[in-house]
């Protein structure tokens, strides 16, 4: 199977910068696009920014600017950079991957961390 764990979490003022990590590891032969998705209480999952294996990316319009998701192919890792934090920022973060588990079948499927709180305080 495949695990992805995120680290970076935590509470930061208004204004600050927080850094977002995602490991993932288990059963991989290659993984597609990672992405970083936002769940604040009463609200659905959204995405935040996503990234394809060859480096392209993709941002909600709300964090284009402040927000910068990068991977490390090799590590098997991403980040997300997240500076300039508002509060309406504050959510549980999400870490999203499309993994192929073996090289004769050709989806991915899709994988998700356990979350990690981001609250940012006005």
């Amino acid at each position: 199977q495949v695990q992805l764990v995120e680290v970076g979490g935590g509470l930061v003022q208004a204004g600050g910068s927080l850094r977002l990590s995602c490991a993932a590891s288990g059963t991989i032969f290659s993984i597609n696009t990672m992405g970083w998705y936002r769940q604040a209480p009463g609200k659905q999952r959204e995405l935040v920014a996503a990234i394809t294996s060859g480096g392209t990316t993709n941002y909600a319009d709300s964090v284009k600017g402040r927000f910068t998701i990068s991977r490390d192919n090799a590590k098997k890792m991403v980040y997300l950079q997240m500076n300039s934090l508002k509060p309406e920022d504050t959510a549980v973060y999400y870490c999203n991957a499309a993994v192929r588990t073996n090289g004769l079948n050709p989806y991915a499927n899709n994988y998700w961390g356990q979350g990690t709180q981001v609250t940012v305080s006005s």
